[in-house]
């Protein structure tokens, strides 16, 4: 099991390097949805923590 965990995280590893060299504006546009995704759910847990407190 832990062979196929390896095998699984080095095709990812592959993979997110292939589209990365072959198409870096997508790329970069994917890691920004990203980021965007992160930041509002970190707000919407801050807001939610915010309105427990009052």
């Amino acid at each position: 099991m832990a062979q196929a965990k390896k095998v699984a995280l080095y095709a990812l590893v592959v993979f997110v390097l292939y589209t990365i060299i072959n198409s870096p504006d997508r790329a970069a546009d994917l890691v920004q949805v990203g980021f965007e995704g992160i930041s509002s759910a970190a707000q919407g847990v801050g807001e939610f923590m915010t309105e427990l407190v009052n």
